[in-house]
């Protein structure tokens, strides 16, 4: 069976997007010539434009349900209902299975366990396959290709991103600013309970200024990431780019760096699927479905040990952030000095 026209629906975070990239890269493998959208999150978007073997994108606006939201829901029915061979949707949710369901005739989604509640999307969906909450999100990503008949290598590829990428334009950043290695430290994330506290976060920089390496601090533009970069000293091999490049311009930026240490958070994502050596701090987060994706394996033993190391990953991690101690930040700094 071959299709044409396909629709991937993916209706959560940045990472979800970014780890929706290995099952579109199968499918382009598996399906010459076919014709790949995605249906996203408007939030979302900007990384979506960076993957590789997208055609076209279609955006859902949280903002717009709120003002009108069945003109929205017309909009984005009219622009599906039909025109795909197939559908699949990497979200569980009743909006996203309903997409699946009207956009073609195929259409593929997850379940979760619930039968009582969820029978009407094991019945309409043409295959189904059950979310499993213990399973690292890229694999259930992959889950669909099963269903299709299709073996997965359950790996990430090197051309995961498009040419799109400015290489030159971060080039130039880097030599107008004289950096020619550097590492990145990302102490920032979408939500505050992952975030670093400002005393550890500064005395792990003031460590990591005495390296002989450039220190490239990156971030966006929310109250966070603002907040943050107010309290960023000055250190002679420290660069502030908080808010300074866009996402496509990051993953330039990453792609051309040594390596990362920093949040839990789609940067870290972005740096793992590159195949840097990342060190990731980490909060209250399920490892087993959000750790750093690598090619040579994931963690073992998650949640009994709060250390751990895989392929060119290495991770703290603390029951809660606001617990981590100073000497927590000596072994940080320690285990980056070794990139």
């Amino acid at each position: 069976m071959f299709f044409r026209n396909i629709l991937i629906i993916i209706q959560r975070s940045n990472g979800d997007v970014l780890l929706s990239g290995p099952l579109i890269q199968q499918l382009s493998e598996n399906y010459p010539n076919c014709n790949i959208d995605l249906l996203v999150n408007d939030d979302t978007e900007a990384i979506a434009r960076c993957l590789n073997n997208v055609r076209d994108i279609i955006t859902f606006s949280y903002k717009r349900k709120k003002e009108c939201r069945y003109q929205q829901e017309k909009e984005i029915i009219r622009k599906i209902y039909r025109k795909y061979d197939l559908s699949i949707s990497l979200t569980s949710s009743d909006r996203s299975t309903i997409y699946a369901i009207l956009a073609s005739k195929f259409s593929i989604g997850p379940v979760d366990g619930n039968f009582l509640k969820f029978w009407w999307k094991k019945i309409l969906l043409k295959r189904f396959y059950f979310w499993n909450s213990g399973k690292h999100i890229l694999l259930n990503n992959l889950s669909s290709l099963e269903l299709l008949n299709l073996k997965s290598n359950h790996k990430i590829g090197k051309t995961i991103f498009n040419e799109s990428i400015p290489l030159k334009r971060i080039k130039t950043i880097l030599n107008e600013n004289n950096v020619k290695k550097f590492i990145i430290f990302h102490p920032s994330a979408q939500y505050s309970y992952k975030v670093y506290p400002k005393k550890l976060r500064l005395s792990l920089l003031e460590k990591l200024s005495t390296l002989d390496i450039t220190i490239i601090i990156t971030g966006g533009t929310s109250t966070i990431d603002n907040e943050i970069s107010k309290t960023i000293p000055n250190y002679d091999n420290v660069l502030n780019l908080i808010g300074k490049t866009s996402v496509s311009e990051y993953i330039a930026l990453s792609q051309l760096s040594i390596g990362y240490i920093g949040m839990d958070t789609l940067n870290m994502h972005i740096a793992a699927v590159q195949k840097k050596k990342v060190l990731c701090i980490m909060g209250p987060t399920d490892l087993r479905v959000w750790a750093p994706w690598s090619n040579e394996g994931l963690p073992k033993n998650t949640g009994k040990k709060s250390d751990l190391k895989y392929g060119k990953i290495s991770i703290f991690q603390a029951k809660w952030i606001v617990s981590l101690v100073e000497k927590q930040v000596v072994m940080i700094t320690e285990k980056l000095v070794s990139v």
